[in-house]
């Protein structure tokens, strides 16, 4: 058993791209945890999409033995959390298992909106910080500035931060003892009864559920009977260990202690994160303050391009929800895409982050509708009803009001373009809350519609700053405001996968815009197609597609003109009749581009 005094728990927080990865890599690798043959870079990033953007989406757990200057040894749990706003319940609930926090600031381009985000997670989980200035090797840094813009704007003190360049190895043992003398040990009592904490759980096909468990009170050894203190389920440890950062078995987890147990557990949802783990027969009484499970916040469907692989997609559904708790999922049909699933995500690069594993692990090519955020309906009968698909919508005429989901956003953006910033989040029904300086950068904050945020907010902010801009969220509540259900007629028959919510006075540019798209994107067909957007019953926007035309005269050739007339009339007739009963096919992509709207 390790003595508690030498365990050090702590993770690795700071903004996108910060070298938050490197610098677990690095001490991974200066300890010798693993060898250099292992070696690889982005060693916790395990899964090919976190590899290949570049971004951790999964918190990742690891155990460094480490000997100090002074000779002791000691034992060190890292938890790589992920630096994007979408993954913040991850950081949230890895803050919790861990006491304290690596922040480390990229010394070229100083605090970011997410490097805040996630240091006052850190301070609310009553963390001791270490600030960490990384990328020191680059010719554009500038120690002192960050420092003095960490004291700033955080409110840290960061007269003793440790200059590291994480890529070349500088400062690398200056951090590990400052983990080891900085940082706090953690407490428990290992003749207590059993507490554990339940941080995370994913699906492995050889094993069953793996649990990754922090130590609290008491000691869990294998052939121990646990119970979940949330629902009360028994199971007998098959098997347990720590990551370093291959799986590796030990005999006991003691106080203080994080790694994982096996326990021939078959379904994630039994396993909820937050939950209280202990003893079946001689178990705690009182449980951990647990944490709040985490709430889509998006919307959208997902259908297969080939009807036949709908099998396949629920398959690939159900496989991918035992790994995300935080990913739900319902049938539905569409008349224009037939059957596919109502998902819930937690922002949109969640959405795409699991849209690209279904394509990709499970190959299957998918149609995504248009996302949409939750709204709070509130019938005339006094019932409030939560509406995910504006296709649902019911009729106006039972409708009191709308609320819809309010964020707080808060954007670090370079003087050079905070004009065009405000103007977007105006654009976007924005509320301005505050505008102060950082240095050389602006921090705007502002009260934004969830549902102006979701459709491309992001790349909008980024392509009007050329990519400078910082941005981060969340959520505030609920709000009443003018917002309508926008049909999409063709032909006269409304495509409920093309329905949006919009702000009634945003309604009529969103209309037009979307039926001059559709009119691009729809073949024409032998009858001429009205192609309208429609709130209610009024037409606020039209477009029609012109009919082929078949040359029925080519044959009369000379004699009356009144023969001519005639076939033209028939032919009319024809088309009229073709436009009641003919069918029109919309292609896929009409569907994709027309809901890509800029706007």
């Amino acid at each position: 058993m390790t003595n508690l005094a030498n365990i050090r728990n702590f993770s690795i927080v700071a903004h996108i791209d910060h070298g938050k990865s490197t610098l677990a890599d690095r001490l991974i690798q200066t300890t010798s945890t693993v060898s250099d043959r292992d070696m690889k870079e982005q060693l916790l990033d395990s899964m090919d999409i976190e590899r290949e953007r570049g971004i951790t989406i999964k918190a990742n757990t690891v155990r460094i033995d480490y000997i100090a200057k002074d000779g002791e040894k000691y034992v060190l749990n890292l938890i790589d959390t992920p630096g994007h706003v979408d993954f913040a319940y991850e950081v949230s609930r890895s803050m919790r298992a861990v006491e304290g926090s690596l922040l480390v600031v990229d010394s070229t381009q100083g605090v970011e909106a997410q490097t805040l985000a996630n240091v006052y997670q850190a301070i609310d989980a009553d963390h001791e910080i270490v600030p960490v200035l990384n990328k020191i090797d680059l010719p554009a840094s500038d120690c002192e500035r960050v420092a003095e813009q960490i004291e700033d704007v955080i409110g840290l003190d960061a007269s003793e931060a440790i200059e590291v360049s994480a890529k070349t190895g500088i400062g690398i043992d200056e951090t590990l003892e400052a983990i080891v003398n900085k940082l706090p040990a953690p407490t428990g009592d290992a003749d207590a009864p059993l507490k554990a904490m339940l941080v995370d759980s994913w699906y492995d096909a050889y094993l069953g559920v793996v649990v990754l468990v922090r130590i609290m009170d008491g000691k869990m050894q294998k052939g121990d009977r646990i119970k979940m203190m949330s629902n009360g389920t028994l199971h007998s440890i098959d098997r347990i260990g720590v990551f370093k950062p291959q799986m590796e078995n030990v005999d006991y987890l003691y106080p203080g202690e994080i790694g994982f147990i096996t326990a021939s557990i078959k379904q994630v949802r039994d396993t909820r994160v937050g939950d209280t783990i202990t003893h079946d027969k001689r178990g705690t009484d009182t449980a951990l303050p647990g944490f709040e499970p985490s709430q889509p916040v998006v919307f959208c469907g997902l259908f297969p391009v080939d009807s036949s692989q709908f099998e396949d997609l629920r398959d690939a559904i159900e496989k991918l929800a035992l790994n995300d708790a935080s990913f739900s999922s319902e049938m539905e049909t569409s008349a224009a895409l037939g059957f596919g699933f109502r998902c819930g995500f937690l922002g949109l690069l969640h959405l795409e982050v699991i849209r690209d594993r279904i394509e990709r692990e499970y190959d299957i090519d998918l149609i995504t509708t248009a996302p949409s955020v939750i709204y709070h309906v509130y019938s005339r009968d006094g019932e409030i009803i939560e509406l995910h698909n504006p296709a649902d919508m019911p009729d106006l005429s039972k409708v009191d009001h709308l609320e819809e989901p309010r964020i707080k956003a808060t954007i670090l953006v370079p003087d050079d373009y905070l004009g065009d910033v405000l103007k977007l989040c105006q654009d976007r029904r924005g509320i301005q809350e505050d505008l102060t300086y950082a240095g050389s950068r602006a921090m705007v904050v502002y009260d934004l519609p969830l549902n102006e945020v979701v459709f491309d907010f992001y790349d909008r902010l980024k392509s009007v700053t050329k990519g400078y801009a910082s941005f981060d969220y969340q959520m505030t509540g609920y709000r009443t405001d003018n917002l309508v259900k926008m049909q999409i007629l063709v032909n006269e028959e409304p495509v409920d996968a093309l329905s949006v919510m919009v702000h009634r006075d945003r309604s009529e540019v969103r209309g037009r815009a979307m039926c001059e798209k559709l009119k691009d994107l729809i073949p024409r067909h032998m009858f001429k197609i009205p192609i309208q957007a429609a709130i209610g019953g009024k037409v606020i926007a039209r477009e029609t597609l012109a009919a082929l035309r078949k040359d029925v005269t080519a044959k009369c050739y000379g004699g009356d003109a009144t023969r001519k007339r005639k076939l033209l009339d028939k032919q009319k007739a024809g088309k009229k009749k073709m436009r009641q009963f003919g069918k029109v096919d919309i292609p896929q992509e009409a569907f994709i581009s027309a809901l890509k709207m800029e706007g």
